[in-house]
């Protein structure tokens, strides 16, 4: 459903990449928009294609991306000291995102981010 309201309905350039995730990164305003399946959040979050029993079951994902992996790392510690329970502390992506994940009680996974294809990085140097 959520596939035939932004490709279909709104016009969204989004492109599929085999395993039901859907993303962008034209579309003004935005660095990257993608549409994740449920099986994939588990995996990225858990490990396992299945959402885990007696957690609320997300609707939908964000994540603020900030300025290099170490930024992510103490984002998460920061959240961690002001009471947020991680669903997982920083840790790096094959695909090279640092990412680090809560899931707050109303079903919104929120990661802090560092993607660097999302940054203007010239040579694949890192950024200071």
């Amino acid at each position: 459903m959520s596939r035939r309201l932004f490709i279909e309905a709104l016009g969204l350039p989004l492109e599929g990449e085999g395993n039901g995730y859907y993303s962008s990164g034209n579309i003004p305003g935005s660095k990257h928009f993608g549409l994740w399946p449920l099986s994939e959040a588990a995996e990225a979050c858990f490990g396992t294609p299945e959402w885990p029993a007696g957690r609320v079951v997300p609707q939908a994902s964000i994540e603020f991306e900030v300025a290099n992996a170490e930024a992510v790392t103490a984002a998460g510690a920061e959240l961690e000291r002001a009471g947020f329970e991680m669903v997982h502390e920083a840790r790096t992506e094959p695909w090279g995102q640092t990412v680090a994940r809560l899931l707050t009680t109303d079903g919104l996974i929120v990661g802090i981010s560092y993607a660097p294809a999302l940054h203007d990085v010239p040579n694949g140097q890192h950024p200071g």
